[in-house]
């Protein structure tokens, strides 16, 4: 009864990472590709201080994404399953948040450079309030969009698995709790952190993996002026060198492998899933 399943996995996932390792080992010259096994790929890659330089960007956008995206997902995922006690309220502001995602993410993140411009609508504010006396500049086309439009496009992605892990919380646990004279920060971090950790988790997966992956978002909100490891990948192939991009994207699926292999050693997801 598996063989099907089993034979999309091996279609759709093992097979591609098998191609795409094997191309990684190929030769490329300005007009063809050679099928050779060598290393040259991944010397080049490694011994270029630009590959370090990208790859810790990247891991800085995917970390601080990670913080700020935890904080508001955990904080939307509490009040709605502890302070809406309606479950038509809950299903009503859940699906709120969900509209923002009913769009492209292009449009989305195109939505914030009027927002975010030197003559755009935070600027203007912030003048007209007497706040600064000069247009900020780090607003947009910066380090700060883009993790902005990060937090913006995966918030979600780490509200849905705590939220849905929190309304499987027994409530007669944090009563308990209360009655035993805990207050409430002490039935927080004692009570329904710990059995919220397979959420955020699943949620942390989600949130890394997507932010290591992109590089629309930095290309468009970084005005060109940045780079993770997907623009690098991009760049390789928008110049035909595909055994060059194909040793960067095992790099980093072998990379965000590693952070998911941490990540699992603290908390076993198997008990969510």
């Amino acid at each position: 009864m598996a063989s099907p399943l089993v034979l999309v996995l091996v279609l759709f996932l093992v097979m591609p990472i098998i191609m795409i390792g094997t191309v990684s080992f190929w030769r490329a010259t300005e007009f063809s590709i050679i099928p050779a096994f060598d290393f040259e790929n991944y010397s080049f890659l490694f011994g270029s201080p630009v590959t370090y330089s990208v790859f810790l960007n990247t891991l800085k956008y995917a970390l601080i994404t990670w913080a700020v995206t935890l904080t508001l997902g955990y904080t939307v995922a509490y009040f709605l399953a502890f302070h809406v006690r309606s479950l038509t309220w809950q299903i009503v502001l859940f699906l709120l948040c969900t509209i923002p995602f009913w769009t492209s993410n292009i449009i989305r993140m195109i939505s914030w450079i009027p927002f975010l411009g030197r003559n755009g609508i935070a600027n203007s504010a912030l003048l007209s309030w007497g706040v600064i006396d000069e247009p900020l500049d780090w607003l947009l086309f910066s380090d700060f969009s883009v993790i902005l439009a990060f937090v913006h496009l995966y918030t979600l992605f780490m509200v849905v698995p705590i939220f849905n892990t929190m309304m499987r919380i027994d409530k007669s646990l944090i009563e308990a709790a209360r009655d035993g004279g805990a207050n409430g920060l002490q039935i927080l971090w004692n009570v329904i952190i710990p059995l919220t950790k397979p959420g955020i988790m699943i949620g942390t997966i989600f949130v890394v993996t997507l932010v290591m992956g992109d590089f629309v978002t930095v290309r468009i909100m970084s005005g060109s002026q940045s780079a993770n490891v997907g623009r690098l990948i991009s760049n390789d192939i928008a110049l035909l060198q595909y055994p060059s991009a194909a040793a960067t994207a095992v790099v980093l699926l072998c990379s965000v492998l590693i952070v998911i292999g941490i990540f699992l050693r603290f908390v076993d997801i198997r008990k969510e899933l």
